[in-house]
This record gives structure tokens, sequence and C-alpha cells, in this order.
């Protein structure tokens, strides 16, 4: 048998980087080991821990990221499908932009969890497995589409991925409640997206249930928006573009053809409004498109280009203080 494994200490957890007033810094001397053991025989043993520390190593993270992406670069509404392969292609290409994406849901990834009627295998067609191929998704090739053998591979990868790259965060159970609009400086009278009014999902949910709970704020050049077709959530900024008078009606999803559908998402992936890019099949509401049912290749090419068009956005205007001026 294996002898236990006995660890060192790690540093206590970093000064918090907000302000404090009347706290004194209490954190102890990081340079001793604390009595920990692997042993699954009976004796595994924890380092110790304060019930404190637990929470300000939460909250101070957290909020240091709420601090510093109150102003982003780009600014993701939706980690499904759609939105988390922009997130990465967007990522991976401009290393430097901060990128932050604001879900709904606990748990990221849309209704790419399953395939169709709740059947666990994914189906995309080609040429967008060559997407699956840089996440390294293996899948079965069928000729004209490949099948990953359960679409919760495909998105537990492209999560990961994502989640690992430094200049992205995500901010989950978190609703987008309304867009942020601006005079726009490039077209006289014009209004341009500037951002996204945020609040707890479970706040969102309940304004008509409390008193007045107020909005936080994110201001951003670009806002990229992957809410998907309608739903309790879905469809949110081409319904609210409406509603605001920059868009005069919805599209409305039309019915069921894959061939139409998919091309279609992906080649009308675009700025929809000045400041708002629209990817996956919010489009399909936007735009009065065909629905593609339980096919996924869009949703990632859809992803990839509206990644593209704001690097296109970024690299042709003019930023001040993450407002785009000229």
């Amino acid at each position: 048998m294996a002898p236990a494994v006995t660890y060192g200490s790690q540093p206590d957890e970093a000064p918090l980087l907000l302000g404090k007033v009347g706290v004194k810094n209490t954190t102890a001397a990081t340079n001793g080991t604390y009595d920990v053991k692997e042993d699954y025989n009976g004796d595994y043993r924890f380092a110790p821990i304060e019930e404190a520390q637990v929470s300000r190593a939460m909250i101070k993270r957290y909020f240091n990221m709420m601090y510093e992406r109150a102003i982003s670069d780009v600014v993701i509404i939706g980690a499904g499908s759609a939105g988390l392969s922009c997130a990465y292609h967007l990522a991976t290409q401009r290393p430097d932009l901060k990128i932050t994406i604001i879900e709904a849901n606990v748990a990221p990834g849309g209704g790419a969890w399953l395939g169709g009627q709740l059947m666990t295998p994914m189906v995309v067609r080609k040429p967008a497995d060559r997407f699956l191929t840089e996440l390294g998704v293996p899948f079965e090739d069928e000729g004209p589409f490949v099948v990953v053998k359960h679409a919760a591979l495909f998105t537990s990868t492209v999560l990961s991925r994502v989640l690992a790259l430094p200049n992205v965060v995500l901010m989950n159970a978190t609703a987008v409640e309304d867009l942020i609009v601006r005079p726009d400086p490039r077209i006289p009278g014009g209004q341009r997206v500037a951002g996204v009014v945020t609040n707890w999902t479970l706040v969102a949910l309940n304004h008509d249930t409390q008193s007045c709970m107020d909005p936080n704020v994110i201001t951003a050049p670009v806002i990229i928006s992957a809410t998907g077709h309608d739903g309790p959530m879905g469809a949110f900024s081409a319904k609210r573009l409406v509603s605001m008078g920059l868009l005069k009606e919805l599209g409305n999803m039309r019915g069921l053809d894959m061939n139409r559908a998919e091309p279609a998402i992906v080649n009308g992936t675009r700025e929809v409004a000045p400041g708002l890019i629209m990817t996956g099949m919010e489009l399909s509401e936007h735009d009065g498109s065909n629905r593609m049912g339980p096919t996924f290749g869009a949703m990632m090419a859809s992803g990839i280009k509206a990644a593209r068009e704001a690097i296109h956005i970024l690299e042709t205007s003019q930023i001040v203080d993450g407002k785009i001026v000229a």
C-alpha cells in the first residue's frame, strides 16, 4: 500500500483589494506547515480553516472582478453554444481584450447539454466539425456530418477551455435586464448600444413580488447577444430592440428547415444595431429565418463569425474609456 501523502502549507489569502474601514488585518503567517494528510483509510485530514476565510476568498475575487469588468471590451449575453464558441474564438484571437459573459441560468451551456428530444448525441454538419477538432472533441464521421457521442462532451469542453482563458470572466445566475443606449457619435441623431443593465436572475424574476430592486451596469464598446430563440429569457435583445424603437418588429422564427436555417444563421450574423452584434438562434427571431432543430454546426460557426465581427468593429473604431467616440 502506498504511504499517505503529506502536503506543506498553502499561502493564506492575500489582503482584500477593496477598501476596508475599521478592519484590522489579521492574516496569519504563511511559512508554517499544516497537519494535512491524504489517507483514504480513515485518517484523511484537511488544513484548518475559519468560516470567514471562505467568505472572504469568494467575496474579494467576485467583487474585484465586478469592479474591474464594469468597463469591458466585449460583453457576451448568453453562454449557450453560440456564446461560448464566440467567447473562445474572440479570446484566443485577441488575448488583450476583456471579455465578460453574462448568463442568466446557474448552469451555462444553454440547450447544448443534450441533442434532440432529450437524447444525448450531438450532430454537427461539416465544415463546423473543424471547430470540434480545434477544441479536441472526438466525434464519429458520418460523411456530410459528424456525431459527438454526448452533447455534454462538447459543452463541457468548450466551457472549460473558455473559463481557463485569463481574459474571460463569466457571471452566471446574472440576467441582462436592459441595454444601455447612447447617442451614436458616428450617426447624427442615431442611437448606439453601449452596455448592459444587469441584476441577479432571482431578483430579475421577482420584480413583481418586491419593492424596487435596482440593477447594476457594465459598459462596453461591443455587445454580442446570444440569448437564443424565444423563451423565458430568450431573444431578449431582439425583443428589446423592438420595444425601444430600434427595430420595427420581430421577424419571428419560421418552421424547421435545416438546409435553409443553418447557412441563414451563420451568414446573417452581424451588427444588427450600432454596437450590438447578434449571433445564434436569436437571429431567427430577429430576421424571421427557419429553425434548425437538433443540429449544432451553425451555433459554433455563427459564434465564430460574431467574434470576427466584434474584432472588426474594435479595430476600426476610436475607443476612449470603453466608449466608441469615432
